[in-house]
C-alpha cells in the first residue's frame, strides 16, 4: 500500500518490545504489540487517516489474504488507552531470487496527533524489532524525503517492481544486513502466513 507520512518529529532509537514516550516530561504514548482487541480501533484509524481508497493501492495485493509477519504488528496508545497509531510489516519474496524481505505499511497516525512524534516512534520501533528478529531487508512505498531519515532509499530498488500501479521513485528499501538486495530484480511477491477464513480484518 502506498502511504504518506503523518508525523514529522524524529525520535531516538527505541526499546524493542515496548516503548514509552515522554514529551515535556509527561508520558505521551506507549507502543506495544497489536492484539485482536485493537483491530476495530486500528481500522477506524486507518479510515480516518488514509481515506476510503486505501484498500485499492498496490501494496494491498501483497497483503490480501495474509497475516503480518510474526511479531511485527504494533499500535501506539495514548495514556487513555486509545489507539493513536499503527504500523505492520509483511513477509514478501523479492523478485527473481525470491529472497525473504519485509514490506512495511500501512503506517498511520490519528490526524489529531500528527505532531506528537508517534509516526517516527513507530518506524524506529518496527525497524529495531525487525532487526532483532533477524530480518535482512525492509521495503515500502512512500515519500523518500520522509523515510530517508530512517535509512530508506531507492539505491537498491531500481530493478524491483510492485504487483500493481505505483510510482517507481517511491519504492524504497532499507538493508538490515548489508548486501541483501544487491542485484535484486523482479516483482515482489506475497509470502508468509495466510489468514484463516473469516479473519480478513487482520490484513486490512
Amino acid at each position: 500500500m502506498d502511504f504518506s507520512p503523518f508525523v514529522e518529529a524524529g525520535l531516538g532509537d527505541l526499546p524493542i518490545s515496548r516503548s514509552r514516550e515522554e514529551i515535556g516530561g509527561a508520558l505521551a504514548f506507549t507502543i506495544i504489540a497489536e492484539t485482536a482487541v485493537d483491530i476495530p480501533a486500528r481500522e477506524a484509524l486507518l479510515d480516518r487517516a488514509m481515506g476510503p481508497k486505501r484498500r485499492k493501492k498496490s501494496s494491498e495485493t501483497l497483503r490480501r489474504g495474509r497475516r503480518p509477519s510474526e511479531g511485527l504488528a504494533f499500535v501506539a496508545r495514548d495514556m487513555a488507552g486509545a489507539v493513536v497509531g499503527t504500523v505492520r510489516l509483511w513477509d514478501v519474496a523479492v523478485g527473481e531470487s525470491e529472497a525473504a524481505a519485509l514490506l512495511l505499511g500501512p503506517l498511520a497516525v490519528c490526524p489529531s496527533q500528527k505532531s506528537a512524534g508517534i509516526g517516527s516512534a513507530l518506524m524506529r520501533h518496527a525497524i529495531a524489532e525487525a532487526r532483532h528478529l533477524g530480518h535482512r531487508a525492509i521495503l515500502l512505498v512512500g515519500d523518500a524525503p520522509y523515510y530517508g531519515r530512517f535509512g530508506f532509499s531507492t539505491e537498491k530498488t531500481g530493478r524491483l517492481a510492485m504487483p500493481g500501479p505505483y510510482e517507481q521513485h517511491r519504492l524504497l528499501a532499507l538493508e538490515l544486513c548489508e548486501g541483501t538486495l544487491e542485484g535484486a530484480a523482479g516483482t515482489l511477491q506475497a509470502a508468509g502466513r495466510k489468514l484463516k477464513a473469516g479473519r480478513t480484518l487482520l490484513a486490512a
